[in-house]
Order: C-alpha cells, then sequence, then structure tokens
C-alpha cells in the first residue's frame, strides 16, 4: 500500500499528467457544447403535470417556482389572503394545471438572454401556472433540513440579508440598497462564492480545532458540512467549485500528495465541466475560476510579506483577472471598486457573514447584527456618493480576452516589461470604438413604444425617445422589490455595449408615456447632454421630466426647427400646433450619409397632408412608421409619396391596440418591413455609403 501511494504520489507531480487531463476535457466540452440540443420530456400542448418543488421565491404577487423536472413556473397571487395562505415547501410534489410556452430570446442586442440562460440549465419550457394542488408533502430528510432554514430565517426580523448571506437570494435586498453595493463594485459579498466557503470552513475547523478534535476527522466533517452547505445553496456552480476545492486540497494535505494548488484547480475544474459541461456559461463559475487561478498563479511567483500588503494585493490581483468578464457581463468598470473592496470584503467576511450564521442559532442577536448592516448601508451610500468613477467598456471579442489575459500572466511571471504593452491595450478597449467611422442607427424594441438611437460617424449620440411601461396600480403587498426597469435592465447595458458613454441629444417627439415614460430613469442613470421637446406646452410627464433637468442643470429647448450635429443636419418638420399630443408630435427628418431618413413619432393623417404639401419627401430610404403602425398614420397618399425603402414599425407584441392595422401594412407593401415584435431591434450600418441590416429576432 504504501508503495503504491509512493508512486501515485510520483505520478501527481508532473505538470503535463492535469495539461493533458485539461486538454482532453477542453475537447470534451467543445464537441458536448457543438452538439448540445435541448430536449424536453413535454409536449408544449401539456396543460397538466405533476411536478416536484426544486426552489421558491416570492417578491410581491408573483411566485416563482423552479421544479426538479426541468420546468420554471410563474403564478400571481390574486390577492393577498391568497399569498399569505400559500405554504408550500421546496420538495413537496403539487398538481400543477397551466401552459407552457417557449422563452424568448433577447431582443435588444447585447443584452441578457434569458432563453440561453435557461437552457444552459436544461430547461426548454416556461409553465404558466393556473392553478395548484398539493399532491404529496416532502419526506426527504435532507429537503427537510433546507426547508427548516428557510422557515428559520423567514421568522427572523430583517431577515433580508440573511437570505442573501446565507441562501444567495439577493433578489430580497432593497432595489436601491442593492444598486448602491453594484455602482461600488461588492456585489459579489452577497451572492454566495468561493469567499463564503472559505470562511465558513474556517469558523467551522476554528470551532473543531477549540474541541481538540483530531485534524484528519475534523477535515473530513468540515467537507460532510460544506457539502450540506451546498446542498442547502442549491449547489451553485461557484460554491460547488469553492467546496470540491476544498475537499481536494485536504485530501492533498492529509495524504502528503504535493500537488500544486494550480494542478488542483484544474482538477476542480475538470471534474465540474465533466459532470456538467454548460457550467463553463456561468459567469459565476467562470469568474470564481478565473480569480482563483490568479490568486495562485501569483503566489507561485511572489512571497508576500505581512497580513495588510497580502490584502491589498489579492485585491488588486482579483480586480485585474476579473476586468473581461466585467466589462462583457455590465460593460462598465468601477476604478475604485478595488479600494471599496478593502473596507467591504473584511468587514463581511469577518463580522456580518459570521454573524448571520450565529443569528439563525440565536436569534435574539437579530439588533447587533442590525446595526452593522445598518452602518454597511450607511457606508456604501456614502461611497457611492464620493468615491465612484465608472469607465464603460464596449464589448470584448474572444481574441481581445486572449491578449488581455495572456498580457496578464506575463507580468505575474515577473516580465515587468509588458506592463506598459499591457497599459496601452487597455487604453485601446477603453477608446477602441473611436476606430470605427460608420454610421449607426438603432430601432430599440421597446415592446409597445418608440426609442431610436442614431451614432454618427463622428460618434455623436443621438437617442429619439425612450419608451416607456405605464406601471398600473398595485396594493402594497403586491408591490414587487426587483421589479423589471427596461432603461436600467436592458437599454443603458446595450449604450455601453457598443462604446456609447452618453447621449449628446436627447430627442422626445411628445410627451406621451410609450414614448417618454423612460427618460426620468435615462437622466438619472446615464449621462445626457441636451434634451429637445416638441412645440406645444408641456404635459404632466414632460414637466416631471424638467424638474429633474433643473436639478441635473442638464439644457433642454423645444420647438426648434433644425440642429447642426457635425456633418449632419436633422430637420423638425413640425411646428404647428394641433392641440393633441399625438399630432403634436416632432417629425425629424435628416440624411446620413446620402441615405434618407423619417422619424413620424404619432403624427397622424392630417400632418402627414401637412407635410407633402409644404416639404419634396420623395424616395425616403428608412420610415420610422407613425404610430406604430395605427391605421390613423401612414395612409396610402402619404406612402406613394414619399415611397420609402425600408418601413420600420415599432410595436408591441400581442398588443391591445392591434397595431399595426392590416390596412397599413398594405400601404407599405413595396416597402421592406421591420416590426420589433417579429425582428426585435433592428440596426441600419452605413458602411462606405452601402446600408446594411441586421435583427436579434425574440
Amino acid at each position: 500500500m504504501k508503495i503504491l501511494l509512493k508512486r501515485l504520489r510520483t505520478i501527481l507531480q508532473y505538470d503535463c499528467l492535469y495539461y493533458f487531463l485539461l486538454i482532453i476535457n477542453i475537447i470534451y466540452i467543445i464537441i458536448y457544447v457543438y452538439n448540445y440540443e435541448l430536449k424536453s420530456k413535454y409536449n408544449i400542448n401539456e396543460n397538466k403535470f405533476i411536478l416536484t418543488i426544486s426552489d421558491i421565491k416570492i417578491d410581491g404577487d408573483k411566485l416563482a417556482l423552479n421544479f426538479y423536472e426541468d420546468l420554471v413556473g410563474t403564478y400571481y397571487f390574486k390577492n393577498k389572503k391568497e399569498k399569505e395562505e400559500f405554504n408550500y415547501e421546496i420538495g413537496d410534489k403539487l398538481e400543477i394545471e397551466g401552459s407552457l410556452k417557449i422563452p424568448s430570446n433577447n431582443t435588444i442586442f447585447n443584452t441578457f438572454n434569458y432563453k440561453k440562460y435557461l437552457e444552459r440549465k436544461g430547461i426548454k419550457y416556461i409553465l404558466n401556472i393556473n392553478t395548484i394542488l398539493l399532491k404529496s408533502k416532502n419526506r426527504n430528510i435532507l429537503i427537510k433540513l433546507k426547508n427548516l432554514i428557510y422557515k428559520r430565517i423567514s421568522n427572523i426580523k430583517n431577515n433580508d440579508y440573511l437570505y442573501a448571506l446565507i441562501l444567495g437570494r439577493t433578489n430580497y435586498i432593497d432595489n436601491e440598497l442593492y444598486n448602491n453595493y453594484k455602482i461600488n463594485g461588492v456585489t459579489h459579498l452577497f451572492s454566495l462564492s468561493g469567499l463564503h466557503v472559505s470562511m465558513l470552513s474556517s469558523i467551522i475547523i476554528f470551532i473543531l480545532n477549540k474541541l481538540r478534535m483530531h485534524k484528519k476527522i475534523s477535515l473530513f466533517l468540515t467537507s460532510i458540512l460544506l457539502i450540506i452547505f451546498s446542498f442547502i445553496a442549491s449547489f451553485t456552480p461557484s460554491i460547488l467549485r469553492a467546496t470540491i476545492f476544498f475537499i481536494l486540497i485536504n485530501i492533498n494535505e492529509i495524504y502528503y500528495l504535493n500537488i500544486k494548488s494550480k494542478n488542483i484547480l484544474y482538477l476542480t475544474f475538470i471534474i465540474i465541466t465533466f459532470i456538467n459541461p454548460n457550467y463553463i456559461f456561468n459567469i459565476g463559475f467562470i469568474l470564481s475560476f478565473t480569480i482563483t487561478f490568479f490568486i495562485i498563479l501569483f503566489n507561485e511567483n511572489y512571497k508576500i510579506k505581512g497580513k495588510i500588503k497580502s490584502i491589498l494585493i489579492i485585491s488588486l490581483i482579483s480586480f485585474l483577472s476579473s476586468i473581461p468578464l466585467i466589462i462583457n457581463m455590465s460593460y462598465e468598470i468601477n476604478i475604485l471598486c478595488f479600494f471599496n473592496n478593502l473596507f467591504f470584503i473584511p468587514y463581511v467576511s469577518y463580522i456580518v457573514f459570521p454573524l448571520a450564521l450565529l443569528n439563525i442559532i440565536f436569534p435574539f442577536l437579530n439588533d447587533i447584527l442590525t446595526i452593522l448592516i445598518t452602518f454597511m448601508e450607511n457606508m456604501s451610500e456614502i461611497s457611492t456618493n464620493i468615491f465612484n468613477l465608472y469607465l464603460y467598456f464596449a464589448r470584448m471579442n474572444i481574441l481581445e480576452i486572449i491578449i488581455y489575459y495572456t498580457l496578464f500572466i506575463l507580468i505575474i511571471k515577473n516580465k515587468k516589461i509588458i506592463i506598459l504593452p499591457f497599459i496601452v491595450f487597455v487604453v485601446y478597449l477603453y477608446i477602441k470604438t473611436g476606430f470605427n467611422n460608420n454610421t449607426y442607427i438603432y430601432f430599440i424594441d421597446v415592446n409597445q413604444g418608440d426609442s431610436t438611437l442614431i451614432i454618427t460617424k463622428n460618434k455623436k449620440s443621438i437617442l429619439i425617445d425612450t419608451g416607456g411601461k405605464i406601471d398600473f396600480y398595485k396594493e402594497k403587498w403586491a408591490l414587487q422589490n426587483n421589479k423589471f426597469n427596461l432603461m436600467t435592465s436592458s437599454m443603458i447595458p446595450f449604450f455601453k455595449s457598443i462604446g456609447l458613454k452618453k447621449i449628446d441629444y436627447l430627442l422626445l417627439t411628445h410627451g406621451d408615456y410609450d414614448h417618454m415614460g423612460e427618460a426620468i430613469n435615462l437622466v438619472n442613470n446615464f449621462k445626457v447632454d441636451k434634451v429637445i421637446f416638441n412645440c406645444g406646452t408641456y404635459n404632466e410627464l414632460e414637466q416631471e421630466l424638467i424638474n429633474v433637468l433643473d436639478k441635473k442643470k442638464i439644457p433642454y429647448y423645444s420647438c426648434i426647427k433644425e440642429l447642426n450635429i457635425d456633418d449632419n443636419k436633422l430637420y423638425f418638420l413640425n411646428n404647428n400646433d394641433y392641440g393633441n399630443e399625438n399630432d403634436n408630435s416632432s417629425v425629424i427628418y435628416t440624411e446620413l450619409n446620402n441615405h434618407k431618413f423619417l422619424f413620424m413619432g404619432d403624427a397622424g393623417v392630417g400632418v402627414e397632408q401637412d407635410l407633402i404639401e409644404k416639404y419634396n419627401l420623395q424616395d425616403i430610404d428608412v420610415l420610422k412608421v407613425g404610430h406604430h403602425g395605427s391605421k390613423t398614420s401612414s395612409s396610402e397618399l402619404f406612402i406613394d409619396e414619399i415611397n420609402p425603402k425600408y418601413s420600420i414599425i415599432s410595436v408591441g407584441k400581442n398588443n391591445r391596440y392591434g397595431h399595426p392595422n392590416d390596412s397599413v401594412l398594405d400601404n407599405l407593401e413595396n416597402s421592406k418591413i421591420y416590426r420589433t415584435d417579429k425582428d426585435g431591434s433592428i440596426m441600419f450600418k452605413i458602411n462606405n455609403n452601402k446600408l446594411q441590416t441586421e435583427t436579434c429576432p425574440p
């Protein structure tokens, strides 16, 4: 046995063994992903299901259920009593009636794709739930333990951070507070990761050592408890990585195998991706591995003395190694988040997180935890207002990512001569969009609304309308904390992804909510230089925006006739006051690289008649169709006069207005019609005076 172990130790010393296994594993992943075809045991026409709950999330009136049978379901409580009486738990088997639907792709370029996200989790359909009945209660002991912890947390006062720190449920934290953490670059502290596993294992080992437990038994018990913790946390990839890595590290130590930490990390990667190759698409998993790899690589090449210096270096390495991943996830970097982490990481890791764990056992500690969390929230708000400096980066391609990490590895390996090229390359990433001389026009899918972004060849940006969705009144119990916001969730990330750092001109065609409802969110969350309103008196929504503009000292104008932007001129053709918001819409005409564009807002047939009498608008290349294709606009006479080559209809899927009207589609039949409900966002690219199109279909 000793001879066998000795031979095994010798074999495990060879780096080439792990490189070989890693190459085989990567080939396996590529083959798997390339041939991956998601299949479901369900037929889309099924409406009755027997399903077992694997996860439960309640947010306002919305109930989200995950099932072990590879389905996710959504149900909306009809009243407060129904919500309060909901008492199902994880592991319960349910009889459900509902309808299946295929999730949609993202319809705005470079934004989160929910369909692909579900596919990588093996889920093909979403279940819209109509009725729920209990078939049988859970009898699994481990799941009962999981439910017990969930129930324990739910009964503790101010439990939002307990949900986040122990169960990874960040959606319980107030939106504004969480956004502050996001600005400060510290949200990773509230999403379960290797940091939490490290802290938990340290606490367990400390307690067991105090009990004079034998080292092997101590490490064995710690491993078991970490596996249980991983189960309670639903085996999220980053937790799974940290747990397996911990177990392998301790096997290495107990049996004196002398395997390098880097090779143990490779082995961990191989094990996890062999179990599920789709984990390579999980950002938490990739971040966890990347940061751990570079910390290990740094420790192999440098010996840092002093705890404070070590914390500083590790924080810097973590920050630099995560930059490409963060850029492609949020398209922005808070360059001061490194300094923020110097406070928040030790504060959360050594004070808040351990106390949160103790709070589960000793609820009387809740008052102390509340005080500490309040202090943390105040520090986050101060940091948000004073210590943040965002830089926006366009999306990185695979070649740029490879170059970045190659240069970074060389620097860590003590190739100091590479530092200058590394800095130059990072600067290039920041300014690279300036080298693109094409003109872009994006008709953005904002559901039943309008929004168009123009980027000139000189990088001036004009946003015509913002879209907007009316929120209907809800009682307090039904309000969702994690409410979707089109501007901050999709549009601003899209702006950043294409390297846009500000909106030079925000043109609001008129004051209807579906055209300017997101304007306040825009100016509150993104830099806007100037705002231009249409003719006519300001309505309530416009006045609300003006109050915000005054506070932010953003200049605004109304009822202008033309706008000069570098070599381009925008003409505002409609300066009459027709006495209603739609007909008062700004009608904007411009020529971009000799291509004619006409944006009609919601102007009606009467305005169209006035336009063709006053202007020569023949042979328009791209028409933004008026009023979402309503029969009140786009008359046959007007369309025949302007003769558009392309017609863009911005319209919501299955909208209650019946847009676009069939008669309008008939009038436009001689043009190429694009619709945001069918084609998603539509991009026109003008390259060497040639018009190219691309869509982002659902």
